[in-house]
């Protein structure tokens, strides 16, 4: 491998360096679920497609808002990373826990420019990323499916089913009781 010549596009870099000044500065400086919607508004302002009822934490860290879709009563949790250089797509009633890592690009090891790679993430209704997971490119994780925490998921999950490790592995089918 060779990186002497490495360059990666840029899209929207002026745009990119404006949001993570808000996101560290003003954005952050609105804790709490009261200042939800403000937040939402800032995050709509560039782009991204949320609820304003929407849960999303002001030390959640969003790489760019414009490739986040948020469905109702979902909820990003704190110090959440989002590195959405490609589309993540939160369902309804869905829940990323604290810390967790969700991360749309990686690297194509097969090529000598070693050029950056990117697939979109997906969570489907009632699913739970619970805390300090890492879910990888191209991920979909199922309706209702739970990955359990610090897990690492490379792979898509099936609907309803619990997950966990690194790498994740079946553990159960998550059955609701009522």
């Amino acid at each position: 491998m060779d990186l002497s010549n490495y360059k990666e596009p840029k899209p929207n870099h002026l745009k990119r360096i404006v949001w993570y000044i808000i996101n560290r500065t003003i954005f952050y400086a609105l804790p709490g679920i009261p200042l939800r919607s403000i937040r939402n508004l800032i995050l709509r302002a560039f782009g991204a497609k949320v609820p304003l009822k929407g849960l999303i934490y002001s030390t959640a860290k969003i790489w760019a808002p414009w490739n986040l879709e948020m469905d109702e009563h979902s909820c990003i949790g704190p110090r959440t990373e989002i590195y959405n250089k490609n589309k993540i797509i939160i369902g309804k009633n869905c829940v990323v826990s604290q810390g967790a890592y969700l991360c749309t690009a990686t690297h194509d090891i097969s090529d000598s420019s070693h050029p950056l790679i990117s697939f979109p993430i997906i969570l489907k209704d009632k699913s739970w990323v619970a805390a300090d997971v890492f879910v990888g490119p191209g991920v979909t994780i199922g309706e209702g499916a739970v990955v359990g925490a610090r897990a690492a998921v490379f792979k898509d999950v099936e609907a309803w089913c619990v997950v966990g490790g690194n790498p994740a592995q079946f553990i159960k089918k998550r059955i609701i009781k009522n």
